[in-house]
């Protein structure tokens, strides 16, 4: 199925492993033009060299993605870059899933902020685009409470709430928006790795929640994230596409 990507310009945050790398792997291999950021330089290079094989255009840059500044400037440059933009895929988490006031104040600049930001700078050149998409990474901790902090929840489920805030609102100018929430997901470097490793228990306790027996995969969070940000879903917005294996057993009406 050709997804209609090839030619466009794609944002990734959070673009140098795990989710937001097989996002623009997927996106690349398509035919789109990618840039990426992430903060560790290293690893931010070598993505960057990895997407270039599939002979797109792509760019990168380091950045913290809670620092509005450096933000904004990225995807001033990626636009550069790229000659435009047409799908930002907001993709940074802070992760933080402690029960404290630290864990709000991240999960705020990172988890919410860092979106709304993205999608604010990048507007000029989405209000420009025939195929623009704005895709925002949830999970399935917004839908109902597991063993996550309340701000991990609370910022995942607000996530989908402006989603579909800006799907309403930019309807008008052709501009999508949706979400996408993952259940667990494992891959190599990964938070749930590192559970497994230093919290077996916690480990086995999660693994045994998911009906499938096993956790998702990176690449199959991926492909959600490109079937929705491409012009072959170009009537679907305002959705929030669970990708959980059966996890969550709440009906979503």
């Amino acid at each position: 199925m050709d997804l209609g990507l090839k030619g466009l310009n794609v944002l990734i945050t959070g673009g140098s492993k795990g989710i937001g790398q097989r996002c623009a792997d997927l996106m690349a291999r398509e035919g789109a033009n990618v840039s990426i950021c992430a903060r560790n330089t290293a690893e931010v290079d070598a993505a960057v060299e990895g997407l270039k094989a599939h002979g797109q255009t792509c760019f990168g840059a380091p950045v913290d993605v809670a620092d509005k500044g450096a933000l904004a400037q990225w995807v001033s440059d990626s636009a550069d870059a790229l000659g435009g933009i047409d799908i930002v895929v907001a993709n940074v988490s802070a992760l933080a899933v402690a029960d404290d006031e630290a864990a709000w104040q991240a999960g705020f600049e990172t988890d919410m902020m860092h979106s709304v930001r993205l999608v604010n700078a990048a507007m000029p050149w989405l209000e420009k685009s025939e195929h623009a998409a704005i895709t925002l990474i949830s999970s399935v901790s917004g839908r109902e409470v597991d063993f996550t902090g309340p701000a991990y929840g609370a910022f995942k489920a607000a996530l989908v709430h402006y989603a579909q805030g800006l799907a309403y609102k930019l309807a008008a100018k052709g501009i999508r928006a949706n979400t996408v929430s993952p259940g667990n997901t494992y891959f190599p470097g990964g938070i749930w790795e590192q559970i497994e490793e230093g919290n077996p228990e916690l480990f086995a306790e999660a693994m045994a929640l998911n009906p499938t027996g096993r956790m998702g995969t990176p690449e199959e969070i991926a492909a959600g994230v490109a079937f929705l940000s491409a012009p072959c879903s170009g009537f679907t917005t305002g959705t929030n596409l669970v990708i959980d294996g059966a996890l969550t057993k709440g009906i979503q009406l």
